[in-house]
């Protein structure tokens, strides 16, 4: 038997053994490890992924969804299989704006139910022809996926209902998320059957599969993955009340672009990454990015299009003409006002239809003129809100036909039988006017397939009785709650949930002048036309291969368990500092100076407690005891604070206030790194940001002898980083004319005298021991935020200089990867400890061995 991890798969399906030496099929290119992931927190299976880039020039797009774009139905004669594209799909669609070079391979479910006997013909059957690889989901686990936790959590979730009673989406249900995650997993076993993961793009879709991409970064680190949400995505205050909230975040994060319709959803996201997870995104160049462990997670914002050729050939079919001309017949001298919605609760059928009755109460002159046509698709979820909403659709159609009409005029046509896309597009031709008025949808690509069906053609134009010459016209109500609403700026925009609103928009679309007509369809048609599914494809495309375009450059490896799984990415030069590693270099010299930071550094950042331990402090004074080194507290507190705390370290020197005050040690005075005439500058800024801080709750002002500070670490994260972007502002406007600089730090904003950084503690201690003509040939520097980049810059810009030793070991280490100037980094203050103890073990060992002290080295430690 042939060994999965040769065979490729066309073989296989072929019954064909493998051939080692002939020419590569360039489909299917299999994965170049054999293995699925058994179970979530499976660690058996290592990530995969050559160094070396594949020799196969063509690229290939996996595109994964829920649903396989094709139709599927048993031949009646045979019994047999039949299979079709299914051209209303739209990843079919966008197929046309990935090139013809870009081979595309599309992993899903069928819609219809495979018996067990049957799966893998139907498989072998789809793979050779269709390049598909369906993923067979048992019924009962695809119930529980799908109309579980897909249709009653995620779905109305993402369209802020919340489940606050049992009949409003229902109670959280485990098993249901269980359910959704080995669905997941599935998908993520058959991408993994066909992929080369070095070359491949995976382009992963919607809701449904949303913790695909950690499978998929678990067994491959350098996987090329991009997800794009169809769905709206709430704001923070109806996402976070998901119990499986964070998961699903780390998941999307381990994609490396996620696309949005709006910039409202984007947003949002954004937000949750903020506040649930503490991190931060920026936008560079027009591209939004958040750094996650090392990697670039970049953020697309781009509407979906539609596919207008499509369309457009269906337009020219002789039965649309037909259509076209029985409805004219029908509708002769009435004005069509059209609605195409699915039948679901998010849709607002049934306030559409109260606006309509409204209209009809309001402006008696339109009864018997004008028609609402209403198309109500079968929903796709099940449930009581299905028929609850079907009731009320049916109740009010019902009732308004019963008062306002009359023999040969009904004021709403309600069809809620499925239609040919010929006799939906013939609706679209003879309507005046198109109606959205969803309470929340993700994109609704109704408004853009009328706008092209309305631009119609020459045969079109004939049925009609127009002048094809003539500019073609149409209106548009949409809901201003739908994602396709900031691209229709010629549209009037309505709240749906305000009937009087909705009404007077309808009869605004009814009285408005034909020039605004044609005015409004032209700027329409343009848009729609330049960004159609191809260009959205297109330009996803062109990001996904952005994203990924430094994957080879970098080192990956990934942490943690489960869905919590992430990808560290790091910079080649940027390292894990090991204890073996400086150990073994601090054992090697004889002059070293150590700067260490504190808060963050030595202690936890945020801790309540900023006090030392006595462990931390017996560290240090063990250091200090080596003749051989000189070691260096760097802080922020004031020089007051550490005198008390570092009382018992003797020859342990200090940095207060971020180097505007330095003591060598205990017996020294304190002395100031810069001379500053006065502090007048205060009682220009204390009020300042006394007033930031009376109207930003959590947010504190620490006074210093050097500098002021106001802290809004336990403020509201988004309302604390607005004001504290206002009060930079507003500080460098008010102290322009002093001798101070302002700067923002981690949830901090700063006033301290010009040229006072903690840069000036590296250059004193560098200079100081040159001086005395110890030139240190071991520098170890660790900190761990941005104010400690300038103690980075200062000893590594010192390696090239007289002031170190030409063998000089140069450790610059920042507290988790990030970047930064350091070179080197460590994880946590657990390992920092570890190492310094190992460091001051070492110096006691060779105080055993060595009779005589050696010369005295600096040590400079941050306290911060």
């Amino acid at each position: 038997m042939v060994s999965r991890s040769y065979s490729n798969l066309l073989d296989l399906a072929s019954g064909d053994s493998p051939s080692f030496g002939g020419e590569r099929k360039r489909f299917p290119r299999v994965a170049t490890v054999p293995g699925l992931l058994s179970e979530v927190d499976d660690e058996t299976c290592n990530s995969v992924c050559s160094e070396a880039p594949s020799s196969v020039s063509q690229e290939r797009m996996i595109i994964v969804g829920n649903q396989l774009p094709l139709r599927a139905h048993r031949n009646e004669d045979n019994g047999e299989w039949c299979f079709s594209w299914d051209e209303d799909s739209l990843l079919l669609q966008l197929k046309d704006g990935l090139g013809e070079d870009v081979e595309v391979i599309y992993v899903g479910c069928l819609k219809e139910q495979v018996a067990l006997n049957e799966q893998d013909d139907v498989a072998q059957t789809l793979l050779e022809t269709f390049k598909c690889v369906p993923a067979f989901i048992p019924p009962e686990l695809f119930t529980k996926f799908y109309h579980g936790f897909c249709k009653q959590h995620l779905w109305p979730l993402f369209h802020y209902m919340l489940p606050l009673s049992p009949d409003l989406g229902g109670r959280f249900d485990r098993s249901l998320w269980q359910a959704y995650v080995s669905v997941n997993k599935i998908f993520a076993d058959k991408v993994m059957e066909v992929i080369s993961p070095d070359d491949d793009y995976v382009w992963v879709h919607d809701y449904h599969l949303m913790v695909l991409p950690t499978f998929l970064r678990k067994r491959f680190n350098r996987v090329k993955l991009g997800f794009f949400l169809h769905s709206p995505f709430p704001s923070s205050e109806i996402y976070r009340t998901l119990p499986v909230r964070d998961e699903i975040l780390r998941a999307l994060l381990n994609s490396d672009l996620i696309g949005f319709h709006t910039f409202d959803y984007a947003r949002h996201f954004l937000s949750c990454c903020g506040r649930m997870l503490g991190l931060s995104y920026q936008s560079k160049r027009g591209y939004i990015g958040l750094e996650y462990y090392g990697r670039t997670v970049s953020i697309k914002i781009l509407p979906v299009g539609i596919h207008i050729g499509q369309l457009q050939s269906v337009l020219n079919l002789p039965e649309t003409a037909a259509k076209v001309a029985e409805l004219r017949a029908q509708f002769r001298g009435q004005t069509v006002m059209l609605g195409v919605d699915d039948m679901d609760i998010f849709k607002g059928i049934s306030l559409k239809l109260l606006a309509m009755e409204q209209l009809l109460m309001q402006h008696p002159e339109n009864r018997g003129e004008v028609v609402l046509v209403q198309i109500a698709n079968p929903a796709r979820g099940r449930g009581r809100d299905v028929q609850e909403v079907q009731s009320e659709t049916y109740a009010t159609v019902k009732r308004i036909n019963n008062r306002f009409g009359r023999p040969g005029y009904d004021p709403v046509v309600l069809i809620d039988t499925p239609l040919q896309l010929y006799e939906r597009i013939a609706y679209y031709v003879i309507a005046e006017c198109c109606l959205v008025t969803a309470v929340r949808d993700g994109m609704n690509l109704i408004p853009y397939e009328y706008i092209i069906c309305r631009q119609g053609n020459e045969k079109l134009d004939e049925t009609l009785g127009l002048d094809p010459s003539a500019p073609k016209k149409s209106m548009l109500v949409v809901s201003e709650f739908i994602g396709c609403s900031p691209s229709l700026s010629g549209a009037i925009r309505v709240n749906p949930w305000n009937i009087d609103a909705v009404a007077e928009a309808m009869d605004s679309a009814l009285i408005v002048s034909e020039a605004e007509k044609q005015l409004r369809h032209e700027k329409h048609y343009r848009y729609v036309s330049m960004h159609d599914v191809a260009y959205w494809a297109r330009s996803f495309l062109q990001d996904l291969e952005r994203a990924c375009g430094d994957h080879l450059r970098r080192r990956c490896w990934g942490i943690s368990f489960g869905l919590g799984f992430r990808v560290i990415a790091l910079d080649p030069n940027f390292r894990k500092l090991s204890v073996e590693h400086i150990v073994s270099a601090y054992r090697r010299t004889k002059n070293r100076a150590i700067l260490l930071d504190y808060d963050g550094t030595l202690m936890p950042t945020g801790s309540l407690n900023t006090t030392p331990n006595i462990e931390a402090v017996g560290i240090l004074n063990n250091l200090c005891q080596d003749p051989k080194n000189l070691v260096f507290l760097v802080s922020g507190k004031d020089r007051k604070i550490l005198t008390e705390w570092f009382s018992c370290c003797k020859k342990l020197g200090l940095a207060a206030e971020n180097g505007y005050f330095i003591r060598p040690n205990h017996d020294s005075d304190w002395e100031t790194c810069v001379s500053l005439p006065d502090f007048d500058w205060k009682q220009i800024a204390e009020p300042v940001m006394k007033l930031y801080t009376e109207t930003t709750d959590g947010s504190t002002i620490e006074t210093k002898e050097s500098a002021l500070v106001w802290n809004y670490l336990y403020a509201d994260p988004d309302f604390g980083f607005c004001q504290a972007k206002e009060l930079l502002d507003h500080l460098e406007s008010v102290l322009a004319n002093e001798p101070v600089s302002v700067k923002s730090g981690q949830h901090v904003v700063e006033v301290k005298p010009q040229g006072v950084n903690k840069g000036l503690v590296a250059e004193h201690l560098l200079t100081t021991m040159r001086q005395k003509g110890k030139l240190p040939d071991f520098v170890l520097c660790i900190g761990n935020d941005r104010s400690d980049e300038d103690m980075f810059e200062v000893i590594m810009r010192a390696k090239t200089s007289p002031r170190l030793s030409p063998v000089a070991e140069v450790f610059a280490c920042t507290v988790g990867q990030k970047p930064s100037k350091a070179k080197y980094y460590v994880e946590d203050r657990s390992e920092i400890l570890r190492m310094l103890q190992a460091l001051a073990n070492a110096s006691e060992q060779a105080a055993k061995t060595a009779p005589t002290p050696a010369s005295c080295g600096g040590l400079i430690i941050n306290r911060e």
